[in-house]
């Protein structure tokens, strides 16, 4: 077992291949980790779908290939090519040839092939570096195959953000006699932040696909099953089919990374011309509309003859519950303003700190060498300071919600009790105390209206003072600090303004302290930072400051009242995370 850092920076080994005793191998999109297993029928109480620890998890589409013969022993090299790179050049012996075993018919799992006797090609995705040229055959697969397409081309892909495949697409889609384009994918990205970069790119995709399909052949679909409610099966697999002509299976997703960046590796078999393959490759793609479609491959093929059409044998044969619903991706302008056209979560090439830099900071914002070692000087003796001072006194016994509650209630006895609660929120705020701590401490102990007046107060005058830090080192100290990702948070902030600072403050994507130094390197103005925090935080610290007191109040007094009080804001809290992430997820409703 090893861990494989032998890549350029930004990418990542996504081929998921698996090899036994040179005999047998399986390419595809599952990856060797939990909630993957699953049945054709994607049933969704299935009691057998469960992970290690015994909880379900929900319905999930993967496709693998498996071989054997000539394809398992090239895929055997294939992984002792891998092993060598990331383990110092160690030679690995082929397998058969170290063993002279003859092939391992006993390896085959009790599944009848669809096909025998039939060449298979490992078509493969490698970046350049440490001296390996790069590789780009799934590129170059997808761009013969999407050329070669005469009546259908039909698609299963966890993601749909390449440029380069919308493209190819986009020119077929503007001819008079182009072939359909069917998109199968799923209803959301996984989590939150796929969700704000691959969900935005794939709407431009779509959006760019939709502009050029003057004749009504491209739709994008999700596989919806009974029990779901709203929600569609997650799709994570990989392949594509051409006609009856071509099937391709492999690790590969319609992505950028894919194209150029990641480790890749798909199979594919070719008809040639040879009736039985081209059966095949017909009912291998059949097979699969026919799961989504809770139909037999048998019903299927006859309607795609019937009507010449994927799309019409998609809304003939979706009568019941269990379809495929048009998928129609929108998203908010906000993350649209956020997400620049070269995301870095799909670059096409590795990510050069120094590139980013010289293509996102202006020549003028950057400040001259002495006054850049000054920065981070004064910066290092600052943090060392702060070290020493949480080693050698008690100042981590204070950054504790004991500690806290029991400091600003002495602050609430001062004659300038304000001023003193205002202020510390500054003095916390550079030693980099989280803010929705103090927030917190500000509720329990002076209450709603109270509370949150001072906590507002103390994160504004915070953030200006941070804002300040930030404008005085600079940009280039603040990219050497934090690192060439905050720059693209730097860019935002400069050309959205105050509607960047309001999504920005509603998504923790980063700490309070951190953004408000970003935010003062960008050309942001103060009045939008300022005007962009209020807004933004203003929900949360009402609710905040409001939950922790009758938190407290139905801890200390127990009754009906604080109770349902303390139910009511929990609800209220529940009720803007709900509305935020729907908000942020956009118009993603199959039915719409």
């Amino acid at each position: 077992f090893r861990m494989d850092g032998k890549h350029p920076t930004g990418a990542s080994h996504h081929q998921k291949v698996v090899v036994v005793d040179d005999s047998l191998a399986f390419v595809g999109g599952l990856d060797l980790t939990r909630c993957r297993w699953d049945t054709p029928e994607h049933a969704c109480k299935q009691p057998l779908r469960r992970d290690a620890d015994g909880k379900s998890y929900g319905p999930f589409h993967d496709v693998q290939a498996v071989v054997d013969g000539a394809a398992a022993r090239a895929l055997g090299e294939l992984a002792r090519t891998r092993w060598e790179r990331a383990v110092s050049d160690v030679t690995v012996p082929p397998l058969l040839e170290s063993t002279r075993i003859e092939q391992r018919d006993d390896l085959w799992p009790e599944v009848t092939p669809d096909l025998t006797d039939i060449d298979v090609a490992i078509s493969r995705t490698e970046p350049e570096f440490g001296g390996w040229p790069k590789v780009q055959e799934v590129r170059q697969l997808h761009l013969d195959a999407i050329a070669a397409a005469r009546r259908h081309l039909f698609f299963e892909n966890q993601y749909f953000t390449s440029g380069l495949v919308a493209d190819a697409l986009a020119l077929r889609l503007e001819e008079e006699q182009g072939p359909e384009v069917m998109v199968l994918s799923p209803q959301n990205q996984s989590g939150w932040l796929e969700e704000a970069v691959m969900g935005v790119l794939r709407a431009r995709v779509h959006r760019r696909l939709r502009q050029a399909d003057r004749h009504q052949r491209y739709r994008m679909y999700c596989p919806h099953i009974p029990g779901l409610g709203e929600q569609c099966l997650n799709v994570h697999s990989k392949l594509f089919a051409v006609d009856e002509k071509l099937f391709s299976i492999g690790s590969a997703n319609l992505s950028n990374r894919s194209m150029a960046l990641d480790t890749e590796c798909n199979l594919t078999i070719e008809a040639r011309g040879e009736a039985r393959v081209a059966q095949a490759i017909g009912r291998l793609r059949n097979r699969l509309l026919a799961e989504h479609l809770n139909a037999s491959v048998e019903e299927v093929g006859a309607e795609i003859a019937r009507s010449g059409s994927l799309h019409r044998t998609a809304q003939t044969l979706g009568r019941f519950k269990r379809h495929l619903a048009v998928l129609d991706p929108q998203t908010t302008p906000e993350l649209e303003a956020m997400i620049p056209a070269q995301a870095m979560f799909d670059a096409e090439k590795p990510l050069d700190p120094e590139e980013l830099v010289a293509e996102i900071v202006p020549q003028e914002a950057r400040k001259p060498a002495p006054r850049r070692l000054v920065g981070l000087g004064m910066l290092a003796l600052g943090l060392a300071v702060l070290a020493v001072a949480w080693r050698w006194t008690p100042l981590r016994d204070y950054l504790n919600l004991d500690a806290l509650v029991a400091l600003a209630r002495g602050l609430e006895s001062l004659p300038f009790t304000p001023v003193a609660v205002i202020g510390s929120y500054v003095v916390a705020g550079l030693a980099m105390v989280p803010v929705m701590l103090l927030i917190a401490v500000t509720g329990i102990v002076f209450g709603p209206l109270e509370g949150s007046l001072y906590a507002i107060g103390g994160t504004l005058l915070s953030a200006a003072v941070s804002y300040g830090v930030g404008a005085w080192l600079g940009r280039d100290t603040v990219q050497r600090m934090l690192g060439p990702r905050m720059n693209r948070l730097s860019q935002r902030l400069a050309k959205q303004g105050v509607i960047a600072m309001i999504v920005i403050r509603m998504l923790p994507i980063a700490p309070f302290t951190i953004v408000n130094i970003v935010a003062g390197t960008s050309h942001i103005r103060l009045r939008d930072y300022l005007i962009g925090t209020f807004v933004g935080m203003l929900p949360g610290i009402f609710i905040t400051v409001t939950f922790v007191h009758n938190l407290a109040e139905a801890v200390r007094n127990p009754s009906a009242g604080t109770i349902a009080v303390l139910a009511a804001v929990a609800l209220a809290l529940i009720g803007l995370a709900v509305g935020l992430q729907k908000l942020l997820r956009g118009k993603s409703d199959p039915a719409a």
